[in-house]
């Protein structure tokens, strides 16, 4: 029997966001191999491309250029891919921006680009699958949060406070989601080796290769737990920070800024 990481597709369909590069394009290759068929969104068509090129295994890739701040055309895009290749079982929201920011680079450029992408991404997503999953009564939606969302860190002004809207955003539909048969659940990934956390200049406790972050995700798919998150180590650590006290909690950070 195959175990939890190596479940087959069965030719199932999933959208993923954010496609092109870092998470969203292992966990596409890696479902692409276990027999998935896998819609792969992002804006550089000649990346998603190339991606489709590597696809192996029993499954396939099929690009589909994406911006996810634009809502009509998300919607569009789900419109078009159903009529095209049928019910998409899972939607993974995984499309983000990302970028330090310190107390004297406080850009609202920055955070507006980061709002629009990561979070108001993820609600345009939304907004494009649940109304087809609402009508069927089943399906399945990943959206991308991160372990920055439990408390504010340290450069994280932008991001973090990015994140910890999609978590409050995934907490609050849940319930109701649940009622109309599909799972809303939210994927906190740590630290994963990419062309965004190139930017950071700071040592990165658990740096994750993509494809790794991409087995962790995979291994949560169809689970019944509303978080899949990891490294597991880093995760608990920071959500037992969650429990301290502000005078504690700032006692830590100051040392860690």
């Amino acid at each position: 029997m195959p175990n939890q990481t190596d479940r087959p597709g069965d030719g199932r369909l999933a959208l993923i966001t954010g496609a092109s590069s870092g998470i969203g394009e292992a966990l596409a290759v890696r479902l692409a191999a276990h027999g998935w068929r896998v819609v792969a969104a992002a804006r550089r068509r000649a990346a998603l491309e190339a991606l489709a090129e590597r696809a192996s295994g029993p499954g396939r890739i099929i690009p589909q250029v994406l911006d996810v701040t634009d809502a009509d055309a998300f919607a569009a895009l789900v419109t078009t891919v159903e009529a095209d290749h049928g019910e998409i079982d899972t939607v993974i929201l995984n499309a983000g921006d990302y970028e330090p920011v310190r107390l004297d680079e406080l850009d609202p450029a920055v955070f507006e680009r980061l709002i629009r992408v990561n979070y108001l991404g993820t609600v345009n997503g939304l907004a494009a699958c649940l109304p087809a999953m609402r009508r069927r009564g089943r399906g399945q939606v990943l959206v991308m949060g991160s372990l920055s969302a439990y408390r504010g860190l340290p450069r994280a002004a932008a991001y973090g406070s990015t994140k910890a809207a999609v978590l409050s955003l995934a907490e609050s539909l849940r319930p109701e989601a649940e009622r109309a048969g599909i799972a809303l659940r939210v994927v906190s990934p740590g630290f994963v080796k990419s062309r965004l956390t190139e930017r950071n200049d700071f040592r990165m406790p658990q740096l994750m290769e993509p494809a790794d972050a991409a087995a962790a995700i995979h291994a949560g798919i169809d689970g019944n737990g509303f978080e899949v998150f990891f490294p597991r180590r880093l995760g608990w650590t920071l959500k037992l920070l969650r429990l301290l006290p502000y005078r504690l909690y700032f006692a830590l950070m100051r040392r860690l800024a």
